[in-house]
């Protein structure tokens, strides 16, 4: 198989990041877009040298397309996805891949009766600091792995009207932790807000604890003016500090860990050691994700994100809002 042929349908923020990173692939052929704004899709296609739809069964009755990312609104997910796959075409699916657990389950079905590839969009696993947080954690640098915090904050986005700050911003970290700490989510706790948003919360304070005993930390909302993408991962050894904008990670020591604990004997101590740097080779996280849909498409490997890793970020997320509305621990 040579190049693929690519389409995009929505050409919003992260359609247009998606058209650029697919115009800038040289193993794919962006043949279309399509959204419903004619003005704005014909300007964008003009751009990239493409062919412009407003209609998505027109666009794909008349274009030859191997895959296609769908990046329209949340509530429109199902939808598209579900056209796109009994056209037998390869689908991306921009998180959260549905509204609602019921329509990921119609998603992921459809794709299976169809044997098409079906990823979603959880980038931040193509982020080169979060695939080097990884690769640390399994070598087991840190030891017994404690907490993990997570802070996603961000300024209020005009474009969300469909779904709250759970699930457009927190499912990003509820991902994150699955994918990391690679344990299953016992129970959830969630304290939300809605302080400006006209319809969902748009602020959550939440906590998990894992089958292993590790405890994680959501602190998410759109009430922030500045951008705040961050990580830490405490540990017996030490701490890593990780942030997904400046794709910068540093570990922080346990000097007693380092020199004086012994096993055996059960003590535990902690003191403030050396701080180190590690280089990380930046890399744009949606380049990695795109190539990555593409090579498990050609190579006919299984998705890095599967349908199944979407629904169950969505699934903890419900949990969340749960948990707020009836004030108390759900136990999964």
């Amino acid at each position: 198989m040579d190049k693929l042929n690519v389409a995009v349908i929505g050409v919003g923020a992260m359609g247009k990041s998606h058209i650029r990173n697919y115009s800038n692939l040289n193993n794919v052929n962006l043949v279309a877009i399509c959204d419903v704004d004619k003005e704005k899709a014909k300007s964008i296609a003009e751009e990239h040298n493409t062919n412009y739809y407003t209609d998505c069964n027109q666009m794909l009755k008349k274009e030859k397309i191997d895959a296609v990312s769908v990046c329209v609104s949340t509530k429109y997910h199902k939808e598209t996805a579900m056209e796109i796959i009994r056209n037998k075409i390869n689908v991306l699916v921009e998180k959260p891949i549905a509204v609602t657990i019921e329509e990921a389950k119609e998603i992921i079905d459809e794709a299976d009766k169809n044997n098409i590839k079906l990823m979603v969009g959880h980038i931040e696993r193509f982020n080169p600091v979060v695939i080097e947080l990884k690769k640390r954690i399994a070598r087991n640098e840190l030891g017994k792995i404690y907490k993990v915090n997570c802070t996603r904050l961000s300024p209020f986005p005009q474009r969300v009207v469909d779904v709250g700050v759970i699930v457009d911003l927190a499912v990003h970290e509820i991902d994150i932790l699955r994918y990391i700490i690679n344990s299953k989510i016992t129970r959830v706790y969630a304290e939300t807000a809605q302080r400006i948003h006209s319809s969902h919360e748009d602020l959550l304070i939440g906590t998990l604890r894992f089958e292993n005993n590790i405890l994680g930390i959501i602190n998410t909302n759109w009430l922030t003016p500045k951008k705040v993408r961050e990580i830490t991962i405490t540990g017996e050894k030490g701490m890593f500090a990780a942030n997904y904008l400046t794709q910068e990670l540093y570990f922080y020591e346990n000097e007693f860990a380092a020199k004086n604990f012994d096993y055996g004997k059960g003590y535990m101590g902690v003191t403030e050691g050396k701080m180190e740097e590690i280089k990380i080779e930046k890399e744009e996280p949606l380049k990695i994700e795109l190539n990555a849909f593409i090579n498990c498409i050609k190579n006919n490997k299984e998705p890095l994100v599967t349908g199944n890793d979407g629904m169950e970020a969505l699934g903890i997320a419900e949990k969340f809002k749960q948990s707020s509305k009836k004030n108390k621990v759900i136990i999964l």
